[in-house]
């Protein structure tokens, strides 16, 4: 079990199409495709530079974790995700340690990935979320 590196950096966006003008548009980040997470009441855009991605998060309703972010923190760095082999053995790892997580047992996010978050509180104010490929 171990880590493999950033998978990507999250921007948390009021205007997703607005935000693809100013990255794709004007930066030049490669479109990768975008995509409706329904469990989590988002609509994401993936981009790459090399081989940095970035995942653009716009609430699709009023009740999605994201609305609350951007009315309490506005737009901006959402999380950070994290690439792992072993998501399962990086929760239980974590959790044994007193880390406090989001999700007990690994989800489907975007991409297809199987993901889970863990708490900022647990990790100096900044939401962390571990991936693994669907696989």
């Amino acid at each position: 079990m171990s880590l493999e590196g950033l998978d990507h950096v999250a921007l948390a966006v009021n205007d997703l199409d607005g935000a693809l003008r100013v990255f794709r548009d004007l930066l030049g980040f490669e479109y990768l495709g975008r995509e409706t997470v329904e469990d989590m009441k988002v609509e994401t855009a993936f981009l790459e530079v090399g081989s940095f991605h970035l995942e653009l998060v716009r609430p699709s309703a009023e009740d999605s974790p994201v609305t609350g972010f951007l009315k309490k923190r506005g737009e901006g760095l959402h999380h950070i995700a994290l690439k792992t082999t072993d998501i399962e053995g990086m929760l239980e790892k974590l959790r044994s340690a007193g880390v406090k997580v989001i999700d007990p047992a690994p989800r489907t996010g975007a991409r297809g990935k199987r993901i889970a978050f863990l708490h900022p509180s647990s990790c100096h104010g900044m939401l962390v979320e571990l991936c693994e490929e669907a696989g």
